[in-house]
């Protein structure tokens, strides 16, 4: 296992705000090899992210993969497994599940501008939210609580997790997350700016769950508005780590370059390619 040196030195730290939460840390600059030889967020989610570099970039397509099922790389329709299938019935939703692409991107065929290429069950097995999306609440802008909503999800997307810490846990654990790193807005933030609507009251993952497999809501249109701005082609959030990795010298796929956006891009169900990265990096100026 390959251990980096962490240098922290002043003058190299960068701020920004993803989703109103303040994050500092350590710009990375690497060698002709693509090594770091500075970098950080925090000196021990770096060094994670690093080791964590292997085992995550195994897939034919740059995502994130922990053996449960190989993914599709032709353009053939996903079939809806049993319990995929159960709730599509339960719930009436018709849309047929996405295409995955050659290139690992999720072709939704009533739905052109959205192309994530990590499913939620993907999301979810890789690690994220810190373990706490599917958590119980109170919502502000239904007034209702909720509990246990993780129990409409297809239980394999759930297989091997365990819930009460990596699905609906009260407490968030930046450890249960890909990079090991904090993320995103609390709840409350989120109810404040207005981009949460009461059909989906958990938030945009939530409203991609039930989007996935198969239902269309008048509401699909700000949603996919909301993923294109962060990590579509010409995303804020996807374009800022190909400009970062581009800038410090580093390889697309090197952990250590901004833990904290990937962490957030996966949440959006996407991680960014060598594919992505090639044609992105020709627009950093």
């Amino acid at each position: 296992m390959t251990t980096y040196k962490v240098t922290l030195g002043e003058g190299d730290i960068d701020e920004f705000k993803i989703h109103g939460l303040h994050h500092r840390f350590i710009t990375g600059t690497c060698d002709s090899m693509g090594k770091p030889t500075k970098v950080s967020v925090a000196a021990t989610a770096v060094k994670q992210a690093t080791k964590r570099k292997a085992t995550l970039s195994t897939s034919v397509d740059d995502s994130p993969s922990r053996g449960k099922k190989t993914r599709k790389t032709s353009e053939e329709s996903e079939s809806p497994s049993a319990f995929e299938e159960e709730i599509r019935k339960r719930e009436g939703y018709t849309a047929p599940l996405p295409k995955r692409s050659k290139k690992g991107d999720l072709i939704f065929a009533d739905s052109p501008d959205i192309r994530p290429n990590m499913t939620p069950s993907e999301v979810l097995q890789a690690g994220s939210f810190g373990g706490t999306y599917f958590r119980p609440i109170k919502s502000g802008v239904t007034g209702e609580k909720y509990s246990g909503v993780w129990k409409e999800l297809p239980k394999e997307w759930l297989q091997g997790l365990n819930i009460g810490k990596q699905i609906s846990s009260s407490v968030y654990d930046a450890e249960v997350n890909t990079y090991k790193v904090k993320c995103g807005g609390s709840l409350e933030m989120w109810e404040s700016s207005g981009w949460m609507h009461k059909q989906d009251p958990y938030g945009w993952f939530q409203w991609y769950c039930r989007f996935y497999l198969g239902r269309r809501t008048d509401d699909d249109a700000r949603q996919i508005s909301r993923w294109s701005r962060c990590a579509g082609v010409k995303g804020r959030w996807r374009n800022n780590l190909i400009a970062k990795c581009v800038r410090s010298g580093c390889a697309y796929d090197n952990f250590a370059i901004s833990p904290v956006v990937r962490q957030t891009l996966q949440h959006w169900g996407y991680r960014l390619t060598k594919e992505d990265f090639d044609k992105g990096a020709k627009r950093v100026k």
